[in-house]
């Protein structure tokens, strides 16, 4: 959970209760439950940050092939003293990068109300110059905290092949008030309940055996977004008209 810089391939899926459970059981002799939670479940809740305009909803909307979030992240409950994950998402094509780094959720506020320009290095955080890069971007994109996305993950990583993660996220939801991370999970839910998003996370490539099952099972591929769909379920009337909305159904319906 504490890797602050990382490199990897995303492939996402959209699949049902009933693949869900029929892929862990097929995917088991293969893979082990994350260490962190629960038999591998926990709760992730993420306040993103966007500008006026919404540049960074138009840049995953409009899939840039170099696209970027900031979020700031914890895991279960927490409260202000709890443990933050702060971080810039970047992708180019299919492949993730991940500059993050662990502080105090307290010091994320600290830094976030910073009206007085406190040096940097005076945040107590994990990596100072991750800080760096987070406060230059979010100045460049002139970002605020926009909303929160919450969801019930189950993460399993792979036996034989330890850089393959396996995250199914459920009962997403959303909400753009009370934007205070300690104050927990709850939002109005933007996909149906029988849904599950499936991320499939690999150095390289994914594993044949891992493909057979999946196409066993129909599990279709799918690119769409949680920040869009929230976005979209939020923003609604702010939105431009006649801007496609994110299909969160199974086989897109």
């Amino acid at each position: 959970m504490a890797i602050e810089i990382f490199r990897r391939k995303e492939q996402k899926y959209l699949i049902s209760i009933d693949q869900y459970n029929e892929l862990v059981h097929q995917i088991s002799p293969y893979m082990r439950a994350d260490k962190f939670g629960s038999d591998g479940r926990y709760t992730v809740s993420s306040l993103y940050f966007e500008s006026n305009d919404n540049k960074i909803y138009f840049e995953t909307k409009n899939k840039l092939r170099y696209r970027q979030k900031l979020r700031l992240r914890v895991y279960n409950n927490t409260d202000i003293n709890g443990t933050a994950f702060f971080e810039v998402k970047q992708k180019h094509k299919k492949v993730v990068n991940k500059r993050r780094m662990v502080l105090p959720l307290f010091e994320a506020y600290r830094y976030l109300e910073n009206v007085q320009g406190e040096s940097l290095e005076l945040i107590h955080t994990s990596n100072v110059q991750v800080l760096r890069e987070i406060d230059y971007f979010r100045h460049l994109y002139q970002l605020e905290p926009g909303m929160i996305v919450s969801y019930d993950r189950h993460a399993l990583h792979g036996i034989y092949d330890e850089n393959l993660r396996i995250t199914f996220d459920m009962n997403l939801r959303c909400r753009d008030t009370d934007l205070y991370l300690e104050h927990g999970s709850y939002g109005e839910y933007f996909i149906n309940e029988d849904s599950v998003v499936l991320e499939v996370k690999v150095d390289d490539s994914v594993p044949l055996w891992l493909t057979r099952i999946l196409q066993q099972l129909n599990c279709e591929q799918r690119s769409a977004s949680k920040y869009c769909t929230s976005m979209e379920l939020l923003k609604r009337d702010s939105l431009p008209n006649g801007v496609s909305k994110e299909l969160i159904e199974i086989g897109g319906k």
